[in-house]
């Protein structure tokens, strides 16, 4: 193994049970509901089925650009107090001792990922930083593992992938890399298949550990 890519939006910092609270709230505003299960197609990847469900939803009432106005503002509130998820520090300075190249594969723009990477204090560690503006398509299609393997330099088998959500988990396996699952708050119900491993969080096992377990 050579490389480890990570997945940032739910699997490194939580914003995806944010961003399911804060479009919960919003479509409250409207009077209406948002069920998890319609909340989980957008994890990982746009927000196209989303927002049709809304539009579903809401009908002549729909507005996309109040819906998410609102739900940004709330959505920020609710990261002021942000932090990593438990462990991820711990496999950026694994990786980075043991000298694994460490990149991100974000279906999310660069200047988000970017943001919270510099306020979290975890942006040295990455030497490449793929984001959904610089691809043709976002997970789950394959583009964005794709464009990491070549940056860095390796064959799709010598990385493995961290994720959180299905879409990232079948970009990963589309691309020829390993892929572990680490599911937060909102991704843990998913029927998640494939995949050469699960965890609760990075504190269950070491990098090391992980990367002795899925070889071959």
């Amino acid at each position: 193994m050579k490389a480890v890519i990570f997945d940032f939006d739910g699997l490194i910092l939580d914003t995806e049970t944010a961003w399911y609270e804060a479009y919960k709230e919003t479509m409250g505003f409207y009077e209406a509901d948002l069920p998890l299960e319609h909340f989980v197609t957008c994890i990982g990847t746009d927000n196209t089925e989303l927002n049709a469900f809304f539009q579903s939803q809401l009908g002549d009432r729909y507005n996309i650009e109040e819906i998410e106005t609102r739900a940004k503002s709330l959505h920020e509130g609710k990261m002021e107090a942000a932090v990593a998820r438990e462990g991820v520090k711990e496999y950026l300075e694994e990786a980075k001792k043991s000298g694994y190249k460490i990149a991100l594969a974000s279906s999310s723009s660069k200047e988000w990922v970017t943001l919270y990477l510099e306020k979290l204090g975890l942006l040295h560690y990455f030497e490449a930083i793929i984001t959904g503006d610089e691809v043709a398509k976002v997970k789950p299609a394959p583009d964005l593992y794709i464009r990491a393997i070549e940056v860095l330099n390796v064959d799709p088998t010598e990385a493995i992938a961290f994720e959180d959500s299905l879409n990232g988990l079948q970009a990963a396996l589309k691309a020829g890399v390993k892929c572990v699952i680490v599911p937060n708050p909102v991704t843990e119900a998913l029927a998640f298949e494939h995949h050469h491993l699960r965890l609760r969080s990075m504190k269950e096992k070491s990098l090391a550990d992980v990367i002795k377990q899925i070889e071959p």
